[in-house]
């Protein structure tokens, strides 16, 4: 009987999502444009977050996710080569991000959020960098100083020398750069920096709802989600799981040649430099 009551509750589940599946299917492609969908009025904006590994961008993501207006994840590894794969992208986010239990959980398929969120740290994603130059693209730059950075890269990626650890701070950090220089729009780019977002907190949070322009305001407490803590998606070490920010850096036993930190810092105090001559800077928003 248990068995059978199992078997059957289990097709209600499978029978569940096809019925979701097939309802985001035909909300989000009946609309052939790439940033608008059926029974909404408004296009969305796609947000990405811009950025390397081991910066902060799982706690800055569950930041933003936060906000009823702004919807996503985490990386979801799209290959942006064209306009059709923002379709892509929110038909995984919508299904990722949510959850659909029961009857309350349906008004999830309102799908009015304004902002559709994805983190990009990898050069290999972003295929045609021409997409940069849609209006309906908004972009965070959010950087860290490198020899936080590399060390947790280490950690994270144990089989990288340092060489390739140093290399891909460099590369993705420049690569970066270019991305500013081609959206080359201060009001649809915002640099943080990790030092900023850990311990000028309430200037950061105010700086993102100026810049995304969100009725409701960020906070440093956020929302676990059911992709919290996955690995592939964000950060699943213990931190992201507090709900919070959490201050205290965790030990790194690995250890840093000073020419690689050398190498590394110069590149991204120029990163900054530039990064600061084509985006806002959160400091801009200060009495805004």
């Amino acid at each position: 009987m248990n068995r059978a009551l199992q078997t059957f509750r289990h097709q209600i589940r499978l029978w569940k999502n096809h019925c979701i599946e097939q309802y985001l299917h035909h909300r989000i492609h009946q609309n052939p444009d790439p940033y608008s969908i059926a029974l909404r009025t408004r296009p969305y904006r796609v947000l990405w977050i811009l950025s390397h590994m081991r910066s902060g961008s799982s706690l800055l993501t569950h930041i933003l996710n936060t906000n009823p207006e702004i919807i996503g994840y985490g990386e979801t590894h799209i290959r942006y080569q064209s306009l059709r794969d923002f379709k892509q992208l929110m038909a995984k986010v919508y299904w990722q991000a949510q959850e659909y239990r029961n009857l309350r959980d349906l008004k999830k398929l309102t799908l009015q959020e304004k902002y559709i969120l994805d983190k990009l740290l990898h050069n290999n994603k972003l295929l045609d960098i021409n997409l940069l130059t849609s209006k309906n693209i908004c972009a965070l730059f959010l950087v860290r100083e490198p020899y936080r950075s590399l060390l947790s890269i280490l950690d994270l990626k144990p089989h990288f020398s340092e060489a390739e650890a140093v290399s891909y701070y460099c590369n993705r950090l420049q690569t970066l750069v270019t991305y500013a220089e081609q959206i080359a729009s201060q009001e649809r780019t915002l640099l943080i920096r990790h030092d900023q977002l850990i311990e000028e907190t309430a200037l950061v949070l105010e700086a993102l709802q100026n810049f995304l322009g969100t009725t409701t305001g960020f906070t440093e407490k956020y929302q676990l989600l059911k992709t919290t803590g996955s690995k592939h998606v964000g950060d699943h070490r213990g931190e992201i799981l507090a709900g919070r920010i959490v201050r205290t850096q965790r030990e790194l036993t690995s250890a840093l040649s000073q020419v690689a930190i050398e190498e590394a810092q110069a590149v991204y105090q120029d990163c900054c430099r530039r990064l600061s001559q084509f985006t806002t800077v959160v400091g801009a928003y200060v009495g805004a």
